[in-house]
């Protein structure tokens, strides 16, 4: 059986705005009813495929239980990296987990946020790649290049290989992002791949080429590994030795120093959509080279991006030409499709400005579910509240507001004090400063209630919690 490994981290700052530190894009619904990482799990799942082991930030850890189940799959564990420092410790992870439990696993290193269309082909490529891989080889995967491009690392092929075969491959070496000239050249030389970032190899391998390339990060990352702490399921990493790992890519850290390495070409289209052109590309231009999203209207346009994410926002442009616009209710993006790698650019503007849309999307979500915020003035702030079926907020306190709630959809158990309310579409009830009180779904559909806060301070961070089902202090 081969583990996926899903890695789970990063930002997602290029496909801003609607991906965001708060939410990154392999959370996002990007294409299709799915988000990319729910894609990328069933992606990799079925005949040969183990149960996942995913490894992402302490944010996100609920949301990463919540899609699994969304598609109907439970992970073989979560690993938590108390910050991000990059895939190659967050893959030595992964392997000392794996390794614990069989050194000869196979596992499969994918990150969750890219698209593959034709997820049959790659399984069947994965498969094709597995004999080399168990063979103690660390295989990556070459994407047949489509065009001259410079946002991707590349892969040269050795001596004597084929870029159309269906099996592993001799790699020469790691090639970094060209330049559009250089890009043009290896494309015509026909002996280049794209660097997907995704590697086959057994856990004792992987481990191995740590312990010959990357020694100081195994004693960190194994250090981080034998400290770690079950909470609520979840393994997290220690954080006094994972700080001590070097930040850098598993390409850096060993990929480009072993000696053991094959290449599995793959021709079946792939994308990391590391950006809004990429996301253009994917999803299928029309006659005109336009793509809209359902409340965005092109009139006269061409080979451009329109894209609505509010159903109140109606975004409609006019004579325009390559051009990407993302409108959301708290921020608008509009940019020439030949300078949207620079998105990060505008993302560290907002940061410098104190913007919170830089990094918080309007909707924040928490392990229970999520909320947004509808009206806020200068001692009141107005939430709509959306609790998932059998989830329950903390039992706690204000020190500086009040809040009244009124239930809009489903059923609300509420505990104010000792008393315990049921409360039913229509129904409110008032939370006096200082009481302390607690929220309950215990249905079967999501609860959803709007919430009037009142008083002198409106912040998160205005919580006293006495009791709390998912562990946060």
């Amino acid at each position: 059986m081969i583990t996926p490994v899903l890695l789970c981290g990063g930002s997602g700052t290029r496909l801003w705005p609607l991906s965001r530190k708060s939410y990154p894009k392999q959370f996002a619904r990007l294409m299709g009813d799915e988000s990319l990482f729910q894609a990328s799990a069933r992606r990799l799942s079925g005949a040969g495929f183990a149960a996942p082991l995913v490894v992402t930030g302490d944010p996100f850890r609920f949301v990463v239980t919540e899609q699994l189940a969304q598609i109907a799959q439970a992970p073989q564990g979560i690993l938590i990296e108390p910050e991000g420092r990059n895939t190659a410790p967050a893959v030595l992870a992964a392997a000392l987990w794996l390794a614990q439990r069989d050194a000869g696993a196979l596992m499969l290193i994918a990150p969750s946020d890219h698209v593959i269309p034709d997820a049959d082909a790659f399984r069947a490529a994965v498969l094709a790649a597995a004999p080399r891989a168990r063979g103690g080889d660390l295989v990556t995967f070459g994407i047949a290049p489509t065009r001259p491009e410079t946002g991707y690392g590349y892969l040269e092929l050795g001596q004597g290989a084929d870029a159309s075969a269906d099996t592993p491959q001799p790699l020469a070496r790691f090639v970094e992002k060209p330049n559009a000239a250089r890009a043009e050249e290896m494309l015509s030389a026909g002996n280049f791949l794209w660097n997907a970032g995704i590697f086959l190899c057994t856990a004792e391998a992987v481990i191995a080429a740590y312990t010959s390339h990357a020694p100081a990060m195994l004693d960190a990352v194994s250090a981080a590994y034998d400290g770690a702490a079950n909470d609520l399921g979840f393994t997290r990493l220690a954080a006094d030795h994972w700080v001590e790992a070097e930040d850098i890519s598993i390409d850096y850290a060993i990929m480009e120093k072993a000696a053991n390495l094959a290449v599995m070409p793959f021709r079946a289209g792939w994308s990391d959509l590391g950006g809004w052109e990429a996301v253009w590309l994917e999803t299928g231009p029309d006659a005109e080279g336009n793509v809209c999203s359902d409340h965005a209207t092109a009139i006269s346009c061409e080979n451009s991006l329109l894209r609505s994410e509010s159903a109140d926002v109606e975004l409609v442009g006019i004579g325009l030409s390559d051009i990407v616009a993302i409108a959301m209710d708290d921020a608008v993006l509009v940019a020439h499709k030949s300078q949207t790698q620079r998105v990060k650019e505008a993302v560290s503007a907002l940061k410098a400005r104190g913007a919170s849309q830089a990094v918080q999307l309007p909707r924040d979500y928490r392990p229970w579910g999520w909320f947004e915020s509808l009206a806020v003035g200068g001692r009141f702030q107005v939430k709509r509240i959306v609790v998932n079926p059998g989830a329950a907020l903390s039992l706690q306190s204000h020190q500086h507001r009040s809040e009244h709630w009124v239930v809009v959809e489903g059923t609300a158990h509420v505990t104010i004090g000792e008393e315990v309310r049921l409360l039913s579409e229509n129904q409110s009830v008032y939370i006096p400063l200082g009481a302390v009180h607690r929220m309950e779904n215990r249905g079967k559909v999501p609860m959803v209630l709007i919430e009037v806060q009142t008083g002198s301070y409106l912040g998160e961070d205005d919580i006293i919690r006495y009791e709390d089902v998912y562990a946060r202090s």
